[in-house]
C-alpha cells in the first residue's frame, strides 16, 4: 500500500471543516534507529490507546521504517507524516566553537526532514551518502565493542560481547551507542540473577563508581553504562570519524531532493544555560532563516511547559511552521501524547500550533506526491502568504483519513 493509493479518494476541493485540533506526535523513533518500541506496531497501538491520531516516524538517516508505517498507520485509522533525522556539522560554526543543538560538540548541527516523499524520490547518489555515514556508524560502534570486550577483560569479567549478534538480535541494521548499553545490560542479568551479585558485577564494570539508578530499572542502568563506559574519556570511547557527518547544506539539499521541509531541532530549557546559538530567541529565528530553514520542532519532554509555550509561541508568531514530538529513542516507557516537562498537559495554545504545523506539512506531503511541489516555493522558502490555505488542506486531508475509521471502521 503506497501513501498516495491510500489518499487516492481524497479530493482538495473539501478543504474545509472543523479546525478543532487533533493530538499530534510528529517526531517517533522505530527500531529502524533506536526505540523504546519493539516494532512499529507496538508504536502504532500505542498511539491508538492513546488517541493520538497524527504520528511521524523520524528515524536516523534512514526511510525503512516508511512502508510498516504507512500500511499501519493508515490500517488503524491515523493519518502518517514521513521524516528523517540527521546530525551534521557546520565548518564555519565549528570554527566559531558555537554549540547548536549538540550541547558538547561546536558545529554539530541535528536536522529533521519532516514530511517527505513516500514512496522515496531519493536519488542514488545521495542514498549513497546516506548508506556510507551508516556504515561509518557501524563501524565506529563495532569499535567501541571491542573496546568494551578489552575492559571486560581488564576488569577480570569472564564474558564477551559479539557486535555481529547484537546487529542482528538488537537492531535493524544499525547499530548505536544505546545498542551496546543493551546489550551489555542484558549479558549482565543474563549471568547474575541476585542483587548482590548484579551490583558487584555493576561496581567491577563501572571501576567501583557510584551511581544513582536502581539496579532493576532498564533504562537507568542503560543510561549507567552508557555514562560510565561510552562516552568520551571512558574505556570504550571511539571518536566519531569526521566524514560520518555530511556539511549541513549537504543534508538540508538531501531532505529538499527527498521531497520534505528542512527542520530544525531546538533544545532550548532542556540544556542549562541554554547554547551558544539559542540562547537569545529573536536572534535565532533570524539565523534560521537565513539558513533557509523555516519549520522548527520541539521535544516538549525536555522542556517547562512555560519556556515551551515561549519558544512555540514566539517562533509561530515570527512565520515558522511549529510541530512537536517525543522520539521514544531512550529506554524507559513514556506516553506517545506529547506533554511538558513533568508529565504537564500541553494548554490549548500549544495543542493548537502543534496541530496548525503538522497540518501544513500534511498539505506539504499531499501536495509533493501529487505535484512534486508543496508550501516550499524554488528555493526552499515556506510560502508564508499560503499558511492559512495550507492549514485548511492539510486539516482536510488529516480528518478524511482519521474519519474514516470512526465512521465505516478499518479492518
Amino acid at each position: 500500500m503506497s501513501y498516495t493509493n491510500s489518499i487516492k479518494d481524497f479530493s482538495p476541493e473539501a478543504a474545509s471543516g472543523e479546525m478543532k485540533p487533533l493530538l499530534v506526535n510528529n517526531h517517533i523513533h522505530t527500531p529502524y534507529s533506536f526505540s523504546v518500541f519493539s516494532s512499529i506496531d507496538d508504536a502504532l497501538d500505542q498511539a491508538v490507546e492513546e488517541n493520538v491520531q497524527v504520528v511521524g516516524v523520524n528515524d536516523f538517516y534512514t526511510f525503512e521504517a516508511y512502508q510498516q508505517w504507512c500500511d499501519g498507520a493508515f490500517k488503524r485509522g491515523l493519518f502518517p507524516l514521513f521524516n528523517v533525522e540527521f546530525i551534521g556539522i557546520n565548518r564555519e560554526d565549528k570554527k566559531n566553537g558555537l554549540l547548536i543543538n549538540d550541547p558538547s560538540n561546536p558545529g554539530r548541527i541535528y536536522i529533521s526532514g519532516k514530511a517527505l516523499a513516500y514512496p522515496s524520490v531519493l536519488s542514488d547518489e545521495d542514498q549513497s551518502i546516506l548508506d556510507d555515514i551508516m556504515i561509518l556508524n557501524n563501524k565506529r560502534s563495532e569499535e567501541m565493542t571491542k573496546k568494551l570486550n578489552a575492559w571486560f577483560k581488564e576488569v577480570g569479567f569472564g564474558y564477551e560481547l559479539n557486535f555481529e549478534s547484537i546487529k542482528k538480535n538488537l537492531t535493524k541494521g544499525h547499530v548505536r551507542e544505546r545498542h551496546l548499553a543493551l546489550a551489555i545490560r542484558l549479558l549482565a542479568e543474563r549471568h547474575y540473577h541476585s542483587t548482590e551479585r548484579l551490583l558487584g558485577f555493576y561496581l567491577l564494570l563501572f571501576g567501583d563508581k557510584c551511581f544513582e539508578s536502581n539496579l532493576h530499572s532498564s533504562s537507568g542502568m542503560e543510561n549507567e553504562i552508557r555514562s560510565a563506559l561510552l562516552k568520551s574519556g571512558k574505556p570504550a570511547y571511539v571518536e566519531e570519524r569526521p566524514e560520518a557527518f555530511a556539511d549541513s547544506s549537504v543534508i538540508k539539499s538531501i531532505i529538499l531532493k527527498a521531497g520534505g521541509v528542512p527542520t530544525y531541532p531546538f533544545l532550548a530549557d532542556a540544556v542549562k544555560g541554554y547554547t551558544d546559538f539559542e540562547r537569545e530567541l529573536h536572534k535565532v529565528a533570524a539565523d534560521l532563516k537565513r539558513r533557509n530553514i523555516y519549520s522548527v520542532e520541539l521535544i516538549p519532554a525536555r522542556n517547562s511547559h512555560q519556556v515551551l509555550k515561549e519558544y512555540a509561541t514566539y517562533l509561530r508568531d515570527k512565520g515558522f511552521v511549529v510541530s512537536f514530538g517525543t522520539e521514544h529513542n531512550s529506554p524507559g516507557y513514556q506516553p506517545i501524547e506529547v506533554m511538558a516537562k513533568g508529565g504537564v498537559k500541553l494548554d490549548e495554545e500549544l495543542l493548537n500550533i502543534n496541530y496548525e504545523g503538522t497540518c501544513i506539512l500534511a498539505a506539504h506531503q499531499y501536495l509533493f506526491a501529487e505535484s512534486g511541489r508543496g508550501i516550499l516555493d524554488k528555493s526552499g522558502a515556506f510560502i508564508a502568504e499560503r499558511r492559512e490555505e495550507f492549514y485548511k488542506l492539510g486539516n482536510a486531508l488529516i480528518k478524511h483519513v482519521t474519519c474514516k475509521k470512526e465512521l465505516h471502521g478499518v479492518d
